[in-house]
């Protein structure tokens, strides 16, 4: 008996700025989209319709239409950065469609008609700053693409260093896909802040680092750096010297040691390749489609109201752990990770929330003064950290 087929919009972008990461979001949609096609457990199947906005920012909103009303796709999955998910917020809005968000991104945003599987700042930006902190410095030197995951992460970081009596020392911005990167690592020589938060996307992120690492080399200084973004094939694209030592904030990490987590890599390295490696955003798009599947089926139908009732709480055990739809804001708890990126274009997690944590986008649960709080004279940095925090190293 032939299955059911139901459409599905794809829309990442396989050129352009960032076209290495659209290419592995899509790469990860497509395994998902076989999976559940191969699978007795769902009594449908997808129909992938790909559409590449080649990073444009306006053509997220004309591929977006185009599959609402040619395609009939009710659910998209996509979109890599902020900028293009706002676009495509208004005509998902308009036409009552659900877009799947597998990406990190800035928070302060909530709308019915979108599933936030990435993670939210209170998963990665708070607790990378509150490491910062305690462990290495209360100013810091930012450097970021110019847009609005770069200026509303750089909000946040303000207040959370602020409240510790801690200085933004600058904030060098770029265009997206700007590789002109040398005067802010003149700058940065010059300088020599204690941290750099790197909020940098795609080829001016590899650029930055690449040239950073060279001049520090030449200079004979370390200067440690902070991101929420940086993943491993972007490790391999940066190169094996300049890419070692960034402290990442993450849900995911190839790394993680659990059997799902194993079981993925495997299917994923069998399917592109032994020395491929797996991002946040390719295993966040895989996510979405499994929790899109799980829903339909518990829904049994596409139908966009039924399906985002049937989303909310479900449990999915996810390569990165338990996931699910929390329904008061349509994002995801997840668990936040630190780590820090070593040689062979990996991370070494050296802590992690010991369970999920909700999401807060707009950090209304969020107590500013304790992050800044200094630890007492016996070393009690309990404010300082996660809730829930273990430590893995």
């Amino acid at each position: 008996m032939t299955k059911p087929s139901i459409p599905l919009g794809l829309v990442f972008s396989r050129s352009g700025p960032y076209a290495m990461m659209g290419r592995e979001m899509e790469k990860s949609a497509l395994m998902a989209v076989d999976e559940v096609n191969q699978s007795a457990a769902f009594d449908f199947t997808f129909t992938p319709h790909l559409r590449d906005p080649g990073g444009v920012v306006p053509a997220y909103h004309t591929a977006c239409e185009d599959l609402i009303r040619n395609a009939g796709a009710d659910h998209i999955v996509g979109c890599y950065t902020s900028a293009s998910r706002k676009q495509v917020i208004p005509i998902v809005e308009r036409t009552e469609r659900l877009l799947w968000h597998p990406a990190r991104y800035e928070g302060f945003e909530s709308s019915d008609n979108v599933i936030y599987v990435g993670a939210a700042p209170n998963h990665t930006v708070v607790p990378l700053v509150r490491h910062m902190l305690e462990h290495i410095a209360r100013d810091v030197f930012c450097a970021g693409s110019n847009y609005v995951w770069t200026w509303e992460t750089n909000r946040v970081l303000r207040e959370l260093v602020a409240s510790a009596g801690g200085r933004l020392l600058a904030e060098r911005l770029l265009e997206l896909g700007d590789t002109s990167v040398d005067h802010i690592v003149s700058e940065i020589i010059d300088r020599h802040p204690p941290a750099i938060f790197n909020t940098l996307v795609g080829e001016s992120s590899y650029s930055f680092m690449r040239a950073l690492h060279a001049a520090s080399t030449r200079a004979g200084i370390s200067i440690p750096m902070l991101s929420c973004s940086l993943c491993e094939p972007e490790l391999k694209m940066i190169g094996p010297a300049a890419s070692v030592g960034c402290i990442a904030s993450s849900a995911y990490f190839e790394s993680i040691e659990e059997d799902e987590n194993r079981a993925f890599v495997a299917r994923w390295r069998a399917r592109h390749g032994g020395d491929s490696h797996v991002s946040v955003d390719s295993q966040s798009t895989y996510v979405c489609i499994m929790l899109l599947a799980r829903a339909i089926r518990r829904a049994g139908s596409a139908d966009v109201a039924a399906v985002r009732r049937a989303a909310a709480n479900d449990c999915y055990d996810s390569p990165q752990g338990p996931v699910w739809v929390d329904p008061d804001n349509n994002h995801c708890f997840l668990t936040p990770r630190l780590a820090r990126s070593i040689d062979g274009c990996q991370f070494d997690i050296f802590w992690e929330a010991e369970a999920p944590e909700r999401p807060d986008p707009y950090l209304s649960h969020l107590d500013f003064a304790s992050v800044g709080a200094r630890p007492d004279k016996q070393g009690d940095a309990t404010a300082w950290r996660p809730t829930h925090l273990r430590v893995v190293k």
